[in-house]
């Protein structure tokens, strides 16, 4: 058993984090930079070391530092949270190197994942079914125009580096392609320093719905359902949920099984998921994230599971806690991501919490780093907590959930609370008949956002 671990991260993961090591047993260092001094995760942790400037750059991506933290307090394991150093090959090799565990994937699941041709290439290889489109990179437009012409537009131009949303854009038609591909390959260019890039057929309808699985690296996995995460802005979540409204028991037991049995058959040790565009009973496979997600927390309320727990055991070398038969859905659970912007732009909006209350009650859980006369600090990512509820139904949790938003106090910065006030009174989300684009066309007819 680790006896101290390092969580490379800040904000609410990192709680979420030591939180789970606690009830293990498990002392904990939270590492921060110099502008989270008085922040949450360093007041919680059992030892904190001060790692850089405000930068992330010099701090939570600095893995000398991250590294020399481990050193001086002795911690054995390092749980990277997501975003940061999470999916960085890199960093797991290193961590290796000086004897040290990471607790995630291996660095080749990593590296091979983290290129979104490879990955397609390897999933295809182990069952998993695909979107249409191009082999491998496309280095030039008269290729480009050709895939655009076999496979149908619209197509989807992306980045093989990219995420977040940077480096995909959409032709419509074939005159739409120079444009388009010229963009998506600076776009990768000038924030992945990689402007290769790839095509596939763009869905006009699709839903956006990942598989939870889980791995012990010795070729046992199991997948804990799907979550909808179609409701996106700027292809950025806002709103997910767990299960997806639109999945029947069939389709669940059938994708799932297909991705259980691919990272199964790969080694694959630890929490991942596997991401699919689903439209008319179909599947295509589009990402595998090699970490923790941030939704997490519905698939742990459906399942009464604590991924973070099993992500540590697994580390360690024991064996997951559950089987797939044990693994059995109840109820429905919802999460919103509450971040400090100011409507209608969602324009970040940092800056000092006068006053801070999480709701309560039955099903509610608030994962958040906030308190009273907290400063946001404005260099890093404006979520600032996520609201989980769990029902025995979906309209339960829909309930619940307005009832918990209407108990939420975050005052001194401006949020995206109102947006989801808003979105509970749509009869699509009441109804669950929403898709990728949804939100998109909502938000630009009701807050201008285009």
């Amino acid at each position: 058993m680790f006896s101290k671990i390092l969580v490379a991260n800040r904000g609410e993961i990192a709680l979420r984090v030591i939180r789970a090591a606690r009830e293990m047993g498990i002392q904990t260092v939270a590492v921060h930079s110099t502008a989270d001094s008085d922040a949450m995760h360093v007041r919680m942790a059992d030892e904190s070391v001060c790692i850089g400037p405000p930068s992330s750059t010099q701090s939570y991506l600095s893995i000398p530092a991250i590294i020399a933290a481990c050193e001086i307090t002795g911690a054995e394991a390092i749980h990277p949270g997501y975003g940061f150093l999470s999916e960085n090959a890199n960093f797991v090799q290193v961590i290796e190197d000086h004897g040290l565990t990471f607790i995630g994937p291996t660095a080749e699941h990593i590296r091979v994942m983290g290129d979104k041709i490879t990955a397609k290439d390897t999933m295809k290889k182990l069952g998993v079914p695909c979107v249409p489109g191009s082999d491998g990179g496309v280095t030039s437009l008269e290729e480009a125009k050709r895939i655009g012409e076999e496979i149908g537009y619209p197509v989807i131009i992306k980045a093989t580096a990219g995420g977040g949303g940077k480096g995909m854009k959409v032709a419509q038609t074939a005159a739409d392609m120079e444009k388009a591909f010229q963009t998506a390959r600076a776009e990768g260019k000038s924030n992945f320093g990689n402007d290769e890039v790839y095509i596939e057929k763009y869905l006009t309808t699709p839903r956006h719905i990942e598989i939870q699985v889980f791995g012990d690296g010795k070729g046992n996995a199991v997948h804990l359902g799907e979550r909808d995460c179609s409701l996106q802005r700027r292809h950025q979540k806002v709103f997910e949920e767990a299960p997806g409204p639109s999945i029947t028991a069939e389709e669940r037991a059938r994708i799932g099984k297909t991705c259980a049995d691919a990272v199964a058959n790969i080694n694959y040790i630890g929490a991942g998921t596997i991401e699919f565009l689903y439209e008319n009973g179909e599947f295509y496979f589009i990402e595998m994230n090699t970490r923790l997600q941030v939704e997490h927390p519905v698939t742990e309320a459906i399942f009464g599971v604590d991924l973070v727990r099993e992500q540590i055991r697994v580390a360690e070398g024991l064996p997951m806690s559950f089987t797939q038969e044990d693994l059995q859905i109840n109820g429905h659970a919802i999460e919103v991501r509450i971040n400090a912007e100011k409507l209608p732009n969602f324009a970040p909006c940092p800056g000092k919490i006068t006053q801070y209350h999480a709701p309560g009650g039955l099903g509610v859980r608030m994962d958040s780093a906030l308190y009273d006369g907290y400063s946001i600090p404005p260099f890093y990512d404006s979520l600032i907590g996520k609201l989980i509820v769990h029902g025995r139904d979906r309209p339960e949790a829909l309930a619940r959930l307005g009832r918990a938003l209407g108990e939420l106090i975050v005052d001194g910065v401006d949020t995206t609370v109102p947006l989801f006030h808003a979105l509970l009174a749509e009869e699509d989300i009441q109804s669950g008949g929403y898709n990728i684009h949804w939100l998109e066309h909502w938000l630009e007819t009701n807050l201008g956002d285009g």
